[in-house]
């Protein structure tokens, strides 16, 4: 049973639940709700929660282990002379996923049947012909072999959906007649669904928990790899990033890092003082009506995707600097990739988290302060330079780290904006890397993700997340320390 109806139909038992539990507690309270222990309300939540909790949860952890299961049983089973060319298992894997999903998208299209399969049983050459006409192409190096292996993985899936079908019905099913028997006027009702309730929300909470954990888990390991075929000494303190996927790599990070925080401090020395004026306007000076309208303009900025702000690096603001400082110009910049168009863009980019952030600090400033500054005779300038603006010092700088973070983690406006050298230059117009595009580069390929070269992207991914994880924590202390100070 597809995965929708099955939600669907659970669903549907939930809201059944709710109206019959809620009509049996009137019923048994004689129709009066002073008869009841809780409202009725509580009573048709009780028995909507104990049908479709419990079966949806079973359905999303049968989902997330599923996978590796029928990975495993197929693994097991795979046919030595699959590998036996020296692939990796988990590309043979990746293979046999592959043809598995195209003989899906067949049958689902019309293309195919189950019958189909069955009959043309190891012939490759009529499944390849059948799988072209819904655009899934299979490579030369695919084999019988990992023909019979998709196949199957077609039949393990299917099982288990089969079987996981049965059972959240099942469990849906139970816990609506569990439910359904135990709601009456004496029943606690309402004790019942605040606990459950708050078990969701403590579920919600460790999942969002343990996704974090698992993102960090995931870097380690692989970073762990990286260095045990690669040195750290090399990796950390090396000059030189030119790494070769046919081995003699050099893969020193300090180039990376010196053009992910050079074009950072431009971004900031763009973002910073636009943003803070543009707060300092908009919380002292303008008026509710102007407010009311720059505010959310300004805020647009934030919504904008990055991959179009690359683009107006690569195709607007890259050409206009190069006619000003290019050849035809002052002579300094060759090309318009280079790091003062990135930092440009990207400074614009963070003018909202800036702006946004000051402004909410400043007016959290107390009003008694700014009225005890103009009681001493002080100007509206001079109460904002030496009162308001030291009162929010700490907030302000904590919303710049916040923005320093975020410049730093940028991927897509250094890719079109900055270029792709690595080196470590302080001249501003010259093409530059950071240390999120050689990510993406890194990745992006045929390599064996075991080489070096491929499992450097972790490394480099671990670094950054220690460095963004260093400013965040640093931004938050500032922040809550202000908090601590005005609230």
């Amino acid at each position: 049973m597809p995965i929708l109806w099955l939600t669907v139909i659970v669903l549907a038992l939930a809201a059944l639940g709710y109206v019959i539990g809620r009509r049996r507690a009137l019923a048994s309270g004689d129709g009066r709700i002073r008869n009841l222990h809780s409202l009725p309300s509580y009573y048709g939540s009780y028995v909507a929660m104990m049908t479709g909790v419990p079966a949806i949860s079973l359905m999303l952890l049968w989902l997330l282990a599923q996978p590796f299961w029928v990975n495993s049983a197929v693994l097991a089973d795979l046919p030595v002379s699959a590998v036996a060319d020296g692939s990796s298992s988990s590309l043979v894997m990746s293979d046999v996923r592959r043809l598995a999903d195209g003989l899906d998208r067949a049958v689902a299209q019309g293309v195919m049947t189950e019958a189909d399969i069955d009959a043309m049983g190891s012939d490759l050459s009529g499944i390849r012909t059948r799988l072209g006409n819904v655009g899934v192409a299979l490579g030369s190096d695919v084999s019988t072999d990992i023909l019979t292996s998709a196949q199957d993985y077609r039949t393990k899936a299917a099982t288990g959906r089969l079987v996981m079908s049965i059972l959240v019905l099942a469990v849906a099913i139970v816990g609506f007649g569990w439910a359904y028997q135990r709601t009456h006027k004496d029943f606690r009702a309402r004790n019942v669904v605040e606990r459950g309730i708050r078990y969701v929300l403590i579920a919600a909470a460790c999942i969002a928990i343990l996704t974090t954990i698992g993102i960090v888990l995931s870097l380690v390991f692989n970073a762990i790899a990286f260095f045990r075929v690669y040195p750290a000494s090399d990796f950390f303190f090396s000059l030189t990033w030119s790494p070769s996927f046919g081995g003699g790599s050099e893969l020193g990070i300090l180039p990376l890092l010196w053009g992910t925080f050079y074009i950072s401090i431009i971004a900031l020395l763009v973002a910073v003082p636009i943003g803070l004026f543009s707060a300092i306007y908009l919380a002292e000076y303008a008026g509710p009506k102007v407010r009311g309208v720059a505010k959310p303009l300004l805020e647009v900025l934030a919504g904008i995707p990055t991959i179009v702000y690359g683009l107006f690096a690569l195709l607007t603001v890259g050409p206009f600097l190069l006619g000003i400082f290019g050849p035809d110009g002052v002579g300094w910049m060759q090309a318009g990739t280079a790091v003062i168009t990135a930092g440009l863009v990207m400074g614009i980019m963070l003018i909202p988290f800036v702006s946004s952030l000051s402004d909410d600090i400043i007016n959290a400033v107390p009003q008694a302060l700014r009225d005890g500054s103009y009681g001493l005779g002080a100007t509206k300038s001079e109460t904002i330079r030496q009162v308001i603006l030291p009162a929010a010092l700490p907030g302000i700088v904590g919303a710049i780290l916040l923005a320093a973070s975020r410049a730093i983690g940028e991927t897509m406006i250094v890719v079109l904006g900055a270029g792709a050298a690595a080196r470590l230059d302080l001249n501003p117009f010259e093409a530059m890397t950071t240390v999120t595009a050689k990510i993406v580069s890194q990745l992006t390929g045929d390599a064996d993700f075991s080489s070096p070269e491929a499992l450097v992207a972790f490394a480099l991914g671990m670094t950054l997340f220690i460095v963004t994880l260093g400013l965040n924590v640093f931004a938050l202390y500032i922040v809550r320390k202000y908090r601590e100070q005005y609230e």
